[in-house]
């Protein structure tokens, strides 16, 4: 920018930075269909930082160069969720997925198959459970799920990962709180273990155990050094907007910049949704996260509520899991000692 340009072109041009950088991020992280090179991309963003640094006035906490940069904290403050964020009913055989299907028909009124129900079916990514709350398209808390009541405040670890936005494309709501997983995608977990392993430090037992362990760190800067990735797969409260059905849902939040898993199918027999548990089985050694079933939901969020909750899970989903792997541990030598009593 030339010398002689007045702030408010200044702040403009910042701002159309951002909007770059952000739609950029969208093509690269969420549909994996990059527009420009890296090299491209890294000066746009240097330029940001540069002109950020030159006029500090104009930092905003949504700034792409933002996602770090917080001080550490002492401890985590709890956060109340507004919706409690409700555990699944888990089944591992195909005639409970089957009693599910006919006890969602019976409670909507229907005998039999007589009342018309679709499925969406997702991956059930085993990482940990976060609630995003944007007011205004911008995020200002996240937190993890803790008892479904009551989780803790990790806004400041959760913006360091860069496919959660910090403000939401195309459309600011009033209101709206995402709900999704935070992972560790395999390879980058292996990578990690290997550092760790060489600099002599504690390392991770699984993917899972890695994401949480980073996710509440009271260092933002050790949570931003962790390859943690996010996927979308619902929303809380949301102001200003009426969704109809969960796919309705799903595709809205990929369009304002979530990640949303290319695992997800709907279905209208529950046959289909059988069929397509022990395809995604077989093929998840493939995948670059872990998962452990897959979830089914009712579509149609009237009937959704129709049906309601009890206790602590939804009447109208639940986790269908995959059979647990089978583990073959190589005995190699078996030392008998004799005890302080004398036996073996």
């Amino acid at each position: 920018m030339g010398g002689g340009e007045n702030k408010e072109e200044i702040r403009r041009h910042i701002e159309e930075l951002r909007e770059k950088i952000r739609y950029h991020n969208y093509r690269y992280y969420v549909l994996n269909e990059p527009e420009i090179s890296d090299a491209e991309y890294d000066r746009l963003f240097k330029e940001l930082e540069e002109l950020e640094a030159k006029y500090p006035e104009f930092i905003t906490p949504d700034s792409p160069t933002q996602r770090v940069g917080a001080k550490p904290l002492e401890e985590f403050r709890t956060y109340r969720h507004s919706i409690p964020m409700l555990s699944l009913n888990s089944v591992m055989e195909a005639s409970e997925v089957r009693e599910f299907d006919e006890r969602v028909r019976r409670m909507l009124g229907g005998e039999g198959k007589n009342i018309e129900v679709e499925y969406v079916v997702e991956p059930k990514i085993d990482g940990l459970a976060m609630e995003l709350v944007y007011k205004d398209g911008v995020l200002v808390v996240g937190s993890t799920r803790g008892d479904g009541w009551t989780g803790e405040d990790v806004t400041q670890n959760l913006r360091t990962i860069k496919t959660i936005p910090l403000r939401t494309l195309s459309e600011a709501l009033p209101l709206l709180e995402v709900r999704g997983e935070v992972y560790m995608p395999v390879r980058k977990f292996r990578e990690l273990n290997e550092e760790l392993g060489r600099r002599g430090e504690r390392m991770f037992a699984n993917p899972r155990n890695a994401a949480a362990g980073s996710v509440r760190q009271l260092d933002p800067r050790v949570t931003a050094s962790r390859p943690l990735d996010f996927f979308a797969y619902g929303i809380g409260r949301v102001e200003g907007k009426e969704f109809t059905t969960q796919w309705e849902i799903l595709n809205y939040l990929k369009s304002i910049g979530f990640r949303v898993s290319d695992l997800v199918r709907r279905f209208r027999e529950i046959e289909e949704v059988i069929r397509y548990h022990d395809e995604v089985e077989k093929r998840r050694d493939e995948l670059d996260y872990e998962i452990d079933g897959i979830v089914v939901k009712v579509n149609s969020v009237e009937q959704q509520n129709r049906l309601g909750t009890i206790s602590r899970s939804p009447r109208w989903a639940i986790a269908y899991k995959f059979q647990p792997r089978e583990e073959f541990t190589k005995v190699k030598d078996i030392v008998v000692q004799v005890g302080r009593t004398g036996a073996l």
